[in-house]
């Protein structure tokens, strides 16, 4: 009986070692949040994106309840960038392409150059990738705010340069958000290796919220 008792003990201590493992793996497939916090009465509050509303090819109006309950990868560019844009579109087309079967995966590409980059010629660009609106959707609006968005919110670059091809810059970010508005990945949208990150963390991050939205 006593080694019975043993057995058992020894058995229990097992599987809590393995509970405590799993419990330690599970925490580190578990992406950061990423910008500035601050704790207010035991919480944490976190940074979010607030609230906006551009619009998109098709004309619609594009409002964080666009992407309400899932997760979407953001970017900033210029219909007529010479440089980074092309490499960038094709990247994102990668991961499109990937999770183009999948309601819960949405993608928000800013235009940095509304005053040509009108719902006509977004809805042209659009249709030359071969991209369905209600997935990605390409949006222009008040140029500061877009400005102000990028740098603010989502911590990636966008402004004027005259020194730079097309007269304006930004950054090469991909930007994971979940379905509460956290950053919670920055990419480098110009190389291939980052990209493949990006679309290993969107997979962590859907599993992260299965669970929330089978509640």
């Amino acid at each position: 009986m006593k080694l019975i008792k043993i057995k058992f003990t020894l058995y229990l201590g097992l599987l809590l070692i393995l509970a405590a493992l799993s419990s330690c793996q599970e925490e580190e497939e578990r992406l950061p949040i990423l910008g500035p916090r601050e704790v207010q009465e035991g919480d944490t509050l976190y940074h979010t994106i607030p609230d906006f509303a551009f619009v998109d090819q098709d004309s619609t109006l594009v409002t964080p309840e666009t992407f309400q309950g899932d997760i979407y990868v953001a970017d900033f560019f210029f219909t007529s960038c010479p440089t980074i844009c092309p490499k960038m579109k094709s990247q994102m087309l990668r991961v499109y392409k990937k999770y183009q079967g999948n309601d819960n995966v949405k993608f928000l590409s800013h235009s940095i150059d509304p005053a040509h980059d009108t719902v006509a010629v977004l809805r042209d660009y659009a249709e030359r990738l071969g991209v369905d609106a209600g997935k990605w959707h390409f949006v222009t609006g008040d140029r500061e705010a877009i400005f102000d968005i990028a740098q603010n919110s989502y911590m990636a670059s966008a402004l004027e340069d005259e020194a730079e091809p097309g007269g304006l810059v930004h950054s090469g970010a991909f930007l994971l958000i979940d379905s509460q508005r956290r950053v919670r990945g920055h990419y480098d949208g110009t190389k291939a290796e980052e990209v493949d990150q990006l679309m290993r963390n969107m997979d962590l991050l859907l599993n992260e919220e299965n669970p929330l939205k089978e509640k």
